[in-house]
């Protein structure tokens, strides 16, 4: 029982550690808030496995994201940590935290809609291009797509036509 709690505690603080570090492109998210952060395991020789799933099998932050996991669990007392990349499931966006989704609408950036009720995983089917995205500057709806691609790559560029502000998108996935 002891045992139990103590890897319990252990667990809880390794994945603190974890949820703590902040994805290098859009810095205001964490890496729990982004959904990218799937599972943290203690052994029972106190070795460290975080897995991460990346949000899409490209993402160039994936080794930064992967050292900073390492270097935040290791800095919360824990000397051998692993980070472990699962493609399966695949990321969506539907796994982004609420409050996730509000940071990005604080720092700028319109968040994704939900693609499924209750945004729920494991959704098929085609990916819907928004006619509209509402502006994260003024509110308005009145805004259209300059490019499909964005400041990186899981985002697209908006213009609102009401303030005249460029925005970014986090497209749904």
């Amino acid at each position: 029982m002891v045992t139990v709690v103590k890897q319990s505690a252990q667990r809880s603080a390794a994945w603190a550690a974890a949820a703590a570090v902040l994805d290098p492109e859009v810095p205001v998210l964490t890496i729990e808030d982004l959904g990218v952060l799937r599972e943290v395991s203690v052994a029972d020789d106190g070795v460290v496995t975080v897995t991460v799933t990346p949000t899409y099998s490209g993402c160039p932050a994936m080794e930064t994201i992967e050292h900073d996991v390492e270097e935040a669990v290791r800095a919360a007392g824990f000397a051998d940590v692993s980070v472990r990349r699962v493609l399966a499931p695949a990321w969506t966006t539907d796994w982004m935290t609420d409050e996730g989704r509000g940071k990005l609408a604080e720092y700028g950036v319109a968040p994704p809609s939900r693609r499924t009720p209750g945004g729920s995983p494991g959704s098929s089917g085609p990916v819907p291009v928004r006619l509209s995205v509402r502006c994260p500057q003024c509110g308005s709806p009145d805004t259209s797509e300059l490019s499909r691609f964005g400041s990186t790559a899981c985002k697209s560029l908006w213009r609102c036509t009401t303030c005249r502000e460029p925005f970014d998108h986090f497209k749904e996935i």
